[in-house]
């Protein structure tokens, strides 16, 4: 690109610029690295990104955040005792993307100025004339590796928690030379998981140590010195002491291979309602023979492209819900009002209350205490935990010293008495009955100071109904996670008829402290995502019952929910989808259906539908009884009536105030069942597909 030409785009990009951006200042520093005695003087000028923020809130590229690191680069380069160039972050961030608020603002656009500019100055970094040197010093997405890649050489810190390219997942694709740099280092299969399909399972990113391995970086230190045992190894490298040798790429069949699978994995995510998931494999495809100013130039038009989506719109939308709204729950009480947790008590030691376990100790670093009917129990649920704890340990997440005083601080006992009467924070995971839970909470109440807040787990039933043999109803809340619980970030806070703004703040602080997104909602069945979900499964039961093969039904949801109904159906079980059902059926008769066929696949203790080869288990088919009048659906009949009715129960809730608004309904669906951005979570779905009006 000309002198005049990026010119032209920075006094565009000034034009664009907007004031909500938080803009990441590029400080640069020259650092006189170590050489042999007589050896030439080797000065790095360190460009270090930071947007004066905590590190809840990382660096990002907006048009200005561009412009800085821009005149950072011109700087270094324009200045003779500076040797090479280097990039890092403020501690522990990179820096994780554009700034999508900022620069969607301004429409195509805009899109296209900074999708132009962002490749002008990134490829500053390699095509400067001085050696450069990308150093991943943490969480670095989308723009943030991207900035790393045009670099000649890379070193990323080991514990990096998250590396990756998650533009797919939001409606776009990468889009500042990820789609073309990735493939052309570290090979077409390795860009498939990166490019594709991580994004497309919820997001998922690599490890610093992971991404070495891949090929991404040169070099890979660990500890509190990151930075410094970087400087030290870019020391050699530019003296040539030190060879850096990278795996040659296969451009043959396997390049071809690795696009087809691809393909595969974006049609089965998606369903084709993903444009930019198609798009995104076809930059990998052509990134095998294109110049790099032709990848560079074909990302731009697929930016462009894509921001002229519906599914970009959505994805906006839905990003705004997850870094905004998460972090301010709609109608959560004063956070002044929340008493402090110093012990928590946890009744059950099965699986789910051994997650919770390991969760609240790694979290609010408090004694946690696990109980149960016996001995034994209780010694697996610690055993657990503590096994879990040696894991994290052993792969580097965590240090000796703290692996240690978690382990210290989980107990287990039979005697609530001895051991919860100077608990905070009491919750039950113990099983779905009502009686059960009552028992359990009667017992709980006569052992607990008056002040204790008392959680329930529960995933459907009434808050209200389980308080109210209590001499403190006030003080009961809904905690309700999703499974598995350190990976999903949804916690529903259910408010009963008589919950306290005390309890609830308390709950809602707690629920803040161990990192997950808490949304409040009114006492209802199966609360928000079990709700939904519950509809769904119910809609489509009742289809296949009525005839419709039941691999047409599976097949009908790709690019509307994460995974198919009969997947979903195997991941819970099918004893727990029959009785979320059958709770929702018992409340609500007139649109609930609890299907005759799943009671006979839960007596017949069957896992699953499906086979693990895909198909149909033939002791499963035998259990779908055909009606003596079938009626048989095609794929976008079963999708348009199942939709129909997830538009409707949707409306109901809402009119419900089961919660504040249907940005919680959406934000719920994207964090506790892994809707799509693309699909704005569901209700800017259903608003695409004409089926109401939510906002």
């Amino acid at each position: 690109m000309s002198t005049t030409d990026i010119s032209s785009l920075l006094t565009r990009a000034q034009e664009i610029s907007a004031d909500a951006e938080r803009v990441t200042r590029a400080h640069l520093r020259k650092v006189t690295l170590p050489v042999a005695a007589g050896a030439p003087a080797q000065v790095l000028g360190l460009i270090t990104l930071d947007n004066g923020e905590d590190h809840t809130k990382p660096n990002t590229f907006g048009p200005r955040s561009l412009l800085e690191l821009n005149t950072a680069i011109d700087a270094a380069l324009a200045d003779d005792e500076i040797t090479a160039l280097g990039v890092t972050g403020k501690p522990f961030i990179l820096a994780a993307g554009a700034d999508l608020t900022s620069i969607a603002g301004g429409g195509p656009d805009a899109v296209r100025v900074v999708a132009e500019l962002g490749h002008a100055v990134f490829r500053k970094l390699g095509d400067g004339g001085k050696p450069s040197f990308g150093f991943i010093n943490g969480l670095a997405l989308g723009g943030g590796l991207e900035v790393a890649l045009h670099c000649d050489y890379r070193t990323v810190m080991d514990s990096a928690p998250a590396l990756g390219l998650p533009e797919v997942m939001l409606g776009l694709v990468p889009g500042w030379g990820g789609a073309y740099l990735v493939p052309n280092l570290v090979g077409a299969e390795n860009a498939v998981k990166l490019i594709i399909e991580n994004p497309l399972n919820n997001g998922r990113t690599v490890s610093g140590k992971a991404a070495f391995k891949l090929g991404l970086a040169d070099a890979c230190f660990s500890g509190a010195d990151f930075l410094e045992q970087s400087l030290l190894w870019a020391a050699p490298v530019l003296s040539g002491e030190t060879t850096v040798e990278r795996a040659e790429v296969d451009r043959g069949a396997a390049w071809d291979e690795a696009v087809a699978r691809g393909r595969a994995i974006a049609e089965a995510r998606t369903g084709g309602a993903s444009p930019a998931a198609a798009l995104a494999v076809d930059l990998i495809a052509a990134a095998k023979d294109r110049t790099r100013d032709e990848g560079f130039a074909a990302e731009n038009d697929a930016l462009e492209a894509m921001s002229r989506t519906p599914e970009l719109l959505a994805s906006l939308y839905a990003f705004d819900l997850v870094q905004k709204r998460a972090k301010r729950p709609a109608g959560a009480p004063d956070r002044t009002l929340a008493r402090p947790v110093t012990k928590v008590g946890i009744v059950g030691a099965g699986l789910m209350a051994s997650q919770l376990a390991l969760l609240f100790v790694r979290r609010l670093e408090v004694p946690v205490v696990l109980n149960d009917l016996d001995q034994e129990r209780v010694d697996k649920g610690v055993a657990y935990v503590h096994a879990e704890i040696d894991k994290l340990l052993a792969k580097g997440r965590i240090g000796q010293d703290k692996a240690n005083r978690h382990k210290a601080l989980v107990s287990g006992t039979v005697d609530k008495a001895s051991e919860f009467a100077d608990a905070d924070f009491v919750i039950e995971a113990v099983f779905e009955d009502m009686g059960v839970k009552k028992s359990v909470f009667a017992e709980v109440e006569k052992v607990v100071s008056p002040d204790c807040i008392l959680a329930t787990n529960t995933s459907s039933l009434s808050i209200t109904e389980m308080a109210s043999e209590l001499t403190h109803p006030e003080r009961v809340v809904g905690f309700h996670f999703f499974n598995p619980v350190a990976v999903m970030p949804l916690l529903e806070i259910v408010r009963g008829e008589q919950t306290s703004d005390t309890a609830l703040a308390t709950a809602f602080a707690t629920g803040k402290a161990l990192k997950k997104t808490t949304i409040l909602v009114q006492d209802s069945p199966s609360f928000i995502v079990n709700r939904l979900l519950g509809r769904f499964m119910s809609d489509v039961s009742r289809i296949v019952d009525e005839g419709t093969p039941v691999q047409v039904v599976d097949g009908a949801f790709a690019g509307v929910t994460p995974m198919s109904p009969f997947t979903l159906i195997a991941l819970v079980g099918p004893a727990i989808a029959l009785h979320n059902t059958e709770t929702l059926a018992g409340a609500f008769p007139d649109r609930f259906y609890v299907s005759p066929a799943l009671e006979r696949v839960v007596a017949a203790r069957k896992a699953a539908y499906f086979a693990p080869d895909g198909t149909l288990d033939p002791e499963v088919e035998a259990l779908l009884e055909q009606p003596a009048e079938p009626v048989v659906l095609d794929a976008a009949e079963v999708r348009t009536r199942v939709l129909k009715g997830l538009a409707d129960e949707a409306r109901i809730m809402l009119d419900e105030g089961v919660v504040a608004a249907a940005e919680d309904l959406d934000l719920a669906m994207i964090t506790g069942a892994g809707f799509s951005f693309w699909n704005g979570g569901l209700t800017m779905l259903l608003e695409r597909e004409g089926l109401g009006k939510f906002h």
